[in-house]
């Protein structure tokens, strides 16, 4: 079956070894390993990764936090421009300066051809129903992209709360209901909250990325039987995750084969509208 992932990074080394993620070096993950013994990995390196284990195309996100950008945009973009049938791009922007942050998105989407914006609450420390995300809405919008957002707790060592799918992504979804919204991260531990908003919203979605099968909650799994088919998108969190590492107990979850080629990749192409 085709795989598609639809949240990763290519990492540099300022990325891998930031003190914010001491906590995610702590176990024994692929992030620990590069930030020891590879920190320089180059994108295509990191590509072999995902070609040896399977994976067709990976959804890569630029990074840009209150300090600044980590992964520029213009990384991403040179990965794409390298590998076009591979790689999507996907934008990162300051949302604390709006104006900037709509004309780089433009300029990402227009000149860049990336699909998606993605902006991380615990990393502001802001929900998602902040002013200042939505001009960055209206422009999403505008340009027929996807906007993604980590819905959970947060791993690095930064509050939580801005995570939580309710009230906040909520109140985006009523307010915004063209917007295609991603969930990153499953949205544990308000599981349940993110279900109910995609039983809600037609247009909110949710990825599986930073979870192996293996750990995928009950009621998910539940909700991908059935209801939640179209709803749920395979990813990894590379560098956090391998594509293996995230496939592995798959068969367990018995999903059967038309709800598994949709989770692994036909509902990332309806979310990002990848056949256009």
């Amino acid at each position: 079956m085709e795989i598609i992932d639809a949240w990763m990074q290519f990492p540099n080394k300022a990325y891998l070894q930031d003190p914010m993620f001491d906590s995610l070096r702590r176990w024994p993950t692929a992030w620990k390993a590069l930030a020891k013994d590879n920190p320089d990995i180059t994108f295509d390196e990191a590509l072999d990764t995902f070609r040896d284990q399977g994976v067709a195309k990976v959804l890569a996100s630029a990074w840009w936090g209150p300090l600044g950008p980590m992964i520029t945009n213009d990384e991403i973009a040179a990965s794409v421009f390298a590998h076009p049938d591979q790689i999507v791009g996907i934008a990162s922007v300051d949302i604390c300066r709006p104006m900037d942050a709509v004309r780089e998105l433009r300029r990402c989407v227009r000149d860049l051809g990336f699909k998606g914006l993605r902006v991380l609450p615990w990393l502001w420390g802001l929900p998602p129903d902040d002013r200042r995300y939505y001009p960055l809405y209206a422009e999403c919008i505008e340009l027929d992209i996807t906007f993604c957002l980590q819905v959970g707790h947060a791993g690095p060592m930064r509050p939580s709360e801005p995570g939580r799918p309710m009230p906040y992504l909520d109140n985006v979804a009523h307010e915004f209901p063209e917007l295609r919204i991603v969930g990153g991260h499953i949205g544990f531990p308000w599981v349940s909250e993110m279900i109910s908003l995609m039983m809600k919203h037609p247009n909110v979605y949710v990825d599986t990325s930073a979870y192996k099968a293996s750990r995928f909650p009950a009621e998910l799994v539940a909700y991908m039987r059935g209801a939640g088919k179209n709803k749920v998108l395979f990813g990894t969190n590379y560098p956090m995750l391998t594509p293996a590492d995230c496939l592995e107990g798959i068969s367990a979850l018995n999903l059967g084969e038309d709800v598994q080629r949709s989770f692994l990749a036909e509902n990332a192409r309806r979310a990002f509208k990848l056949n256009d």
